[in-house]
């Protein structure tokens, strides 16, 4: 009988992981429905979220430059960045890019975070009422002390500019510790949801465990 190479055994398990975690999910929700009902919809839940973050754990490649670049201007881990990014937008695929609570572009900025809280009506959620010249304007942001960036130096800061977006991200997470360490804190302080904070630091210790080969592959 012909022997399976090495590189097909670990292709094998690697395939089989996904399947077996869902098939114990499975299991564990067909258990509820015969036991106790109280606990099919949580269960449910659960396995949609596994089904949902298995698919789409992969960055996309032309977002990892801009990732580094960020972390090299303010000491974010560029995989926390990639975190943020998936769970803010699914990578930019959200359409439109505008939450309805008013949050905008790549990584769901309110405007009053974007341009500074100090900026005349901002208040409550922070979607304010800032004009659109204002919103982009580097040095309207530096005055009320918001969080835009202009990070690819065209004279404007712009939340639906993919550079602009994440390097703005890096540094609003740097100033609130990410930059020292403090990873869990300050993923909360940027969405003040326990959910939230779970969901990106899944995403974040997946891609730290690929950190490694994706830098080496960069750098050939």
């Amino acid at each position: 009988m012909k022997k399976i190479s090495p590189k097909i055994k670990i292709l094998l398990i690697i395939l089989l992981v996904p399947i077996t975690i869902l098939a114990v999910s499975s299991a564990t929700i067909a258990w509820a429905q015969v036991n106790r009902p109280d606990i099919i919809q949580k269960s449910a839940n659960t396995l949609m979220d596994i089904q949902d973050r298995l698919g789409e754990a992969r960055i996309p490649e032309e977002y990892i430059p801009i990732y580094m670049a960020a972390e090299a201007e303010y000491g974010v881990p560029w995989t926390l960045l990639a975190a943020h990014h998936r769970i803010e937008t699914r990578f930019s695929t959200m359409d439109p890019l505008l939450s309805p609570a008013g949050a905008e572009g790549h990584m769901q900025f309110m405007p009053c975070t974007f341009v500074g809280w100090q900026y005349p009506g901002c208040s409550g959620l922070g979607q304010g009422n800032i004009p659109e010249e204002d919103k982009t304007n580097p040095e309207v942001i530096e005055k009320y002390g918001g969080y835009g960036v202009d990070a690819n130096g065209d004279g404007i800061a712009d939340p639906y500019d993919i550079e602009d977006a994440i390097f703005s991200t890096a540094n609003y997470l740097s100033i609130i510790g990410a930059a020292d360490g403090e990873i869990e804190k300050a993923v909360f302080d940027y969405n003040k949801s326990e959910k939230y904070v779970e969901d990106v630091l899944w995403y974040y210790e997946k891609f730290e465990e690929e950190r490694t080969a994706i830098e080496a592959a960069y750098a050939e």
